[in-house]
């Protein structure tokens, strides 16, 4: 038991920081690259970076060739093009496996343009973690719950708020990290609270379902359905029927949808007489999310239903995932998302090394060792993982099959290199060395777009140019450090 409240709660904000810490850097780091997920995956596919995309057009050029080539897909997914990704993403099942590929917003083929998952990887990685539903899901939600622990207690803990956000001591050791940690936390505080509750409160129905169970039992289909009564679920005839010209479907959805514009659409039973057209509207201006929906029968092309979200619960929900996302942010918002998320990433960052300091002085042994050499890993050799990504994007072949897997691979073989690093090296030696790498992995993304000609070309190779020169410094530190102890 401890003496008092507060040296409870900072014993609570250590242990849950630590048992929790390397997954949430993760987790905060491919979230923090995620709020710029359109620019990279235009930046991953060259081949349509710079190109003008008439949302309408491209959507209509998609839906044509896949009425072609995924004809016997129970589904298409669109997300449609825009300003940011100037192609449709689409999503369709293939030979009992799903695909997923940019098409082109001329002819609607994927063939001209490579296969990559670009930024959709780090999205999805955020809150899936590469593993199968639901267990990444699960791991997320669990991780941002204790995020909102670790604030909270962290809140408790520090006291001197104000004098935390002017006071940084360089060269002094465990004061100077505790001075970073405390100065990083709360100079973006508000950001971070909002965004550990945020993400855990859109998937919280993962880690308490039970009110879900009580009203539908098992029948899943049905909360859907009351989720959002326009989203039409026919199930397939097995006879074939006409197909109504999407053009005028999503010209009128365009009407009715005005400024928020159309973000996705969605045709069920293509080719059959049972084919539905959902078309969701953009968030617009607002920060809640799908507000609009409309269903076109497939084959006749009339209106089947309509929904305007109005349920103030519902649209809490939306406001909340919509905060999280930032689909809404205009570009100086999406900047301080993106600089507050590297802040976060500090806060965990610098919360584990300096556990790590302090345990050494009091209680060394194997354990805090352990703990130490997986900071390395983790801390210094993520930014290396992640930006395999990116070299992996550039360094193979357009044309080869499978492509996008394979980048996929370069990550998790990147990152178990340089935790075995991380591992096996002694700390004051890994730390240099990893941050060196992964400050080598940016200047080569910098580098590895060529000279940019375009503004999301210009702006990855500046923020990868900004990463590495900060990496650079972080490793250059650590050796001069090993060299005068």
């Amino acid at each position: 038991m401890k003496p008092d409240f507060r040296a409870a709660m900072t014993w609570l904000h250590d242990w849950a920081g630590l048992v929790t810490g390397w997954l949430l850097f993760a987790i905060v780091l491919s979230g923090t690259l995620s709020v710029f997920r359109p620019e990279i995956g235009a930046w991953m596919r060259p081949e349509v970076l710079g190109r003008p995309a008439d949302p309408i057009v491209a959507t209509d050029a998609a839906i044509r060739w896949l009425s072609i080539h995924a004809a016997r897909s129970p589904a298409w997914y669109l997300d449609v093009a825009g300003d940011r990704a100037p192609y449709t993403q689409a999503i369709w099942a293939e030979g009992g496996d799903y695909v997923q590929r940019a098409l082109d917003p001329q002819n609607g083929s994927p063939a001209a343009i490579r296969d990559t998952l670009g930024g959709e990887f780090f999205y999805r990685f955020h809150f899936e973690l590469q593993l199968p539903y639901p267990w990444g899901r699960l791991l997320a939600a669990a991780a941002a719950m204790a995020l909102v622990l670790v604030l909270l207690t962290g809140i408790v803990a520090h006291r001197r708020f104000f004098a935390d956000f002017f006071t940084f001591r360089p060269g002094k050791g465990q004061r100077s990290w505790l001075d970073v940690h405390n100065m990083l936390g709360v100079v973006a505080l508000p950001f971070h609270l909002m965004i550990a509750f945020t993400g855990a409160a859109t998937l919280a129905n993962l880690l308490m379902p039970w009110g879900i169970a009580a009203i539908y039992h098992s029948d899943m289909s049905a909360a859907q359905q009351d989720l959002n009564p326009a989203a039409i679920d026919r199930p397939a005839t097995g006879r074939s029927g006409p197909r109504a010209p999407v053009l005028p479907m999503l010209r009128e959805a365009q009407r009715r949808f005005g400024e928020a514009g159309l973000e996705r659409v969605t045709v069920f039973n293509p080719g059959d007489v049972a084919a539905v057209v959902t078309m969701v509207a953009g968030g617009g201006d607002g920060i809640g999310i799908d507000p609009h929906t409309l269903s076109f029968d497939g084959t006749t092309g009339r209106i089947l239903a309509e929904h305007v979200e109005g349920r103030p619960a519902v649209g809490l929900f939306d406001f909340l995932y919509g905060l999280h996302v930032a689909r809404f942010a205009p570009g100086v918002t999406r900047w301080l998302y993106f600089v507050s998320g590297l802040m976060l990433a500090g806060v965990v960052g610098s919360g584990l090394r300096l556990w790590t300091i302090k345990r050494h002085r009091r209680a060394p042994g194997f354990g805090t060792a352990l703990v130490e050499r997986l900071n390395v890993g983790v801390i210094a050799g993520t930014p290396t993982a992640f930006a395999a990504l990116l070299l992996a994007n550039r360094v193979l072949p357009a044309g080869l099959a499978g492509r996008s897997a394979l980048e996929v691979r370069s990550v998790f073989v990147t990152w178990a290199l340089v935790l075995a690093v991380g591992v096996l090296r002694a700390p004051d030696r890994a730390w240099g060395e990893l941050l060196g790498l992964s400050a080598l992995a940016c200047l080569g993304v910098a580098l590895a777009g060529g000279l940019p000609r375009d503004g999301v070309a210009q702006g990855v190779a500046l923020v990868a140019l900004a990463l590495a020169c900060g990496l650079a410094v972080a490793a250059w530190r650590s050796i001069l450090r090993r060299r005068d102890p």
